[in-house]
């Protein structure tokens, strides 16, 4: 214990340094996110994430949006755990079969209006998995989808611009 208090002693506090995010672009895509939430559901937006078969990529970017950078919550949009509570299923990852099922379930357990956003290259089209035995592909083969968010992973601002033209779509908010 004393040797690695010694050499945090000697090397100080070695991090990486902190990335400056958009700030202007953050803050306007943020603000258009909180009209367009208060326009279509009062206020809050409350999202249930679903992993149907991930490489667990498109989870990080998610969760990076409530890191201290990001910070989606002060935009009125906050992340539960039941289906039952949601507006907004975010979905990555090939739905895999033995997951169509259950996000079957969950779909048909959120209260209307309900929306869907298909995350990345796989939840889009099936990514480098696309349609087998193991696989029913892209998110759209199995629940209706209103968005879909491109990339591999996509990062944390395009996930909030894919969050806002499904919004978009159902206000006159763009």
């Amino acid at each position: 214990m004393l040797r690695i208090l010694g050499k945090i002693q000697r090397l100080g506090i070695v991090t990486e340094p902190i990335s400056r995010v958009d700030e202007p672009a953050l803050t306007e895509i943020g603000e258009q996110l909180k009209a367009g939430i208060g326009q279509l559901f009062g206020g809050s937006l409350a999202i249930r994430e679903v992993d149907a078969g991930s490489c667990n990529g498109c989870e990080l970017e998610i969760h990076a949006l409530n890191n201290p950078l990001y910070g989606i919550e002060r935009f009125g949009v906050h992340f539960v755990a039941s289906p039952r509570h949601a507006d907004m299923l975010l979905v990555t990852g090939p739905v895999s079969r033995h997951m169509e099922m259950a996000l079957r379930r969950t779909y048909d357990a959120m209260p209307e209006p309900r929306l869907v956003i298909a995350v990345g290259e796989c939840g889009a089209n099936g990514g480098e998995f696309g349609t087998s035995y193991a696989s029913c592909g892209a998110v759209a083969n199995v629940i209706p989808v209103d968005a879909v968010i491109r990339g591999c992973p996509p990062p944390p601002l395009a996930l909030m611009r894919g969050i806002l033209e499904a919004i978009g779509k159902r206000t006159s908010v763009s």
